[in-house]
């Protein structure tokens, strides 16, 4: 096994388990206790775990928010056939909005330009893909942009949210849970992401499968409130029949 595919396994293990112990890890990945202990440090240094003695705990237990360059490069494939999948769910005709996430800004690159199209975002890396499309009458919402997101957030995206209506808003989300609905690390940013929803006719979610059964501290909505969720084959199948069973069409890329 590859580095990267260590770090990746130890970081889904340690978010499902709620933390990890380097002899454990040795032991299952088939390397030595200083292999580990190496590998947890790199994560440390990305900003997805917190190192505690003999192991380690995800930093979303600790209330820490990765920021945007961390999430970028995590399961960036998983990613791509999300996006990839989600574009059939673009109007021919109309208009959409696109959530501030590493995964709704692959969506932003993938869009068609074969057609006019009218978007709406918060994000600042969404707008920024999308700025020089000819096709593309882009809507910035504006607000106080949270560094952690790139995100408009506050009282002014949500009034300028609340004056529209959009065929599809395609959603990005922390956690998923069938129990609490879509729920994200920050209380502002949970708000703007209501104001998200409401102003939508359809609701697309795009999330990886470490997304699901994850639940974060601010409650976003509900699941009868979200259409479809897209995610990745990594699902797990139990988990994705509970999401289906609160309400949403769940569709694995």
């Amino acid at each position: 096994m590859y580095a990267p595919e260590r770090h990746q396994s130890i970081l889904e293990t340690a978010r499902a388990q709620g933390r990890v112990e380097v002899a454990a890890l040795a032991a299952a990945l088939d390397v030595t206790p200083e292999t580990v202990r190496r590998d947890l440090s790199v994560l440390e240094r990305q900003g997805l775990l917190r190192r505690v003695h003999g192991g380690a705990i995800p930093v979303e237990r600790l209330g820490v928010e990765p920021g945007v360059a961390v999430r970028e490069g995590l399961l960036a494939a998983e990613k791509a056939r999300i996006a990839k999948l989600a574009l059939e769910e673009v109007p021919e005709d109309g208009a959409i909005l696109i959530d501030a996430g590493t995964t709704t800004v692959r969506l932003a690159e993938m869009l068609p330009t074969d057609r006019p199209l009218s978007v709406v975002t918060h994000s600042l890396p969404v707008a920024t893909v999308l700025a020089g499309r000819p096709n593309v009458t882009l809507h910035l919402v504006g607000g106080t942009v949270r560094g952690r997101t790139l995100a408009a957030v506050g009282p002014w995206a949500q009034r300028e949210l609340a004056e529209i209506q959009v065929d599809v808003a395609f959603l990005g989300t922390n956690g998923l849970t069938p129990e609490r609905g879509l729920t994200t690390p920050d209380l502002a940013e949970a708000a703007v992401k209501r104001a998200l929803v409401a102003c939508a006719r359809k609701v697309v979610v795009l999330a990886d499968h470490t997304k699901l059964g994850r639940d974060d501290f601010a409650h976003v909505v509900g699941l009868e409130a979200v259409h479809v969720v897209v995610t990745d084959s990594g699902a797990d199948p139990d988990l994705a029949r509970a999401v289906v069973e609160a309400g949403p069409v769940v569709v694995l890329a």
